[in-house]
């Protein structure tokens, strides 16, 4: 598995759009293949925010994670934020979430940011075991979200 800059593959992004809009279909039901790809195209960035990574065996998306300046409506006070964490379902379990995440806390890290923020309804688990820790409590469309913060070590560099 490796892991690269959306920006350095974009042409393997739309494989994930499916599973995204499926995944994410009782939350957010107008979302359309038009719209994810729009944004998509927003996050191919190497130095300025918002920027994706994609976890990919050779020409095969696998997932992908974003470094967001803010991600949570209401919450603009916080940032930045890790964003957009998926693994599509026949690659889960493989440690491609938690691969991601490092990618882009090192990359966070490396632009000089000492902490990173994410919102997750359902995945506080996965998160404490990766260093996250509570921060706070907030609502997401309609939907009780834990908002968790991580400290960086300043001065990391992705490879």
């Amino acid at each position: 598995m490796k892991i690269s800059y959306l920006a350095d593959v974009p042409e393997l992004a739309s494989q994930l759009i499916p599973g995204l809009l499926d995944h994410w279909r009782a939350l957010v039901p107008e979302d359309t293949a038009e719209a994810r790809r729009q944004r998509f195209q927003a996050h191919m960035n190497r130095d300025v925010l918002p920027i994706a990574w994609l976890a990919h065996e050779g020409d095969q998306a696998l997932g992908t994670a974003s470094l967001r300046a803010s991600d949570l409506p209401g919450r603009e006070d916080l940032s930045p934020w890790l964003g957009g964490v998926y693994v599509a379902p026949p690659f889960r379990g493989r440690g491609i979430a938690s691969a991601l995440c490092g990618a882009v806390e090192e990359r966070a890290a490396a632009l000089g940011y000492d902490r990173l923020y994410l919102f997750t309804l359902d995945q506080q688990r996965l998160y404490e075991r990766l260093g996250w820790r509570p921060f706070a409590r907030a609502e997401w469309r309609g939907h009780t979200a834990d908002v968790m913060c991580k400290m960086l070590r300043l001065g990391s560099r992705l490879a």
